[in-house]
């Protein structure tokens, strides 16, 4: 199936919402931190943030939010990735 690669924070907080998802970061030793999305059960391993930090890492690592709609069988899917934006 086809992805889709925005900067809309709208877009990117609805996507990640209709599947349950959760803004997070894995913290680094410089600012912010690597931004990720955490699914279902909390994972240890990242540390759940606001939306508003969220999208303040997003913006200032110039990032942009490679996603796709659905899997190649119709479901939901949650294939994300953060990109460098052009």
């Amino acid at each position: 199936m086809s992805s889709s690669t925005t900067t809309n924070h709208d877009v990117i907080r609805k996507w990640i919402e209709q599947r349950n998802g959760r803004p997070a970061a894995v913290r680094t030793k410089g600012k912010g931190g690597l931004l990720r999305i955490d699914f279902g059960e909390k994972d240890e391993d990242l540390e759940e943030i606001d939306w508003d930090e969220f999208f303040e890492i997003f913006e200032s690592s110039r990032l942009a939010f490679l996603h796709q709609e659905k899997t190649e069988d119709g479901k939901t899917s949650r294939f994300n990735k953060f990109v460098a934006h052009e």
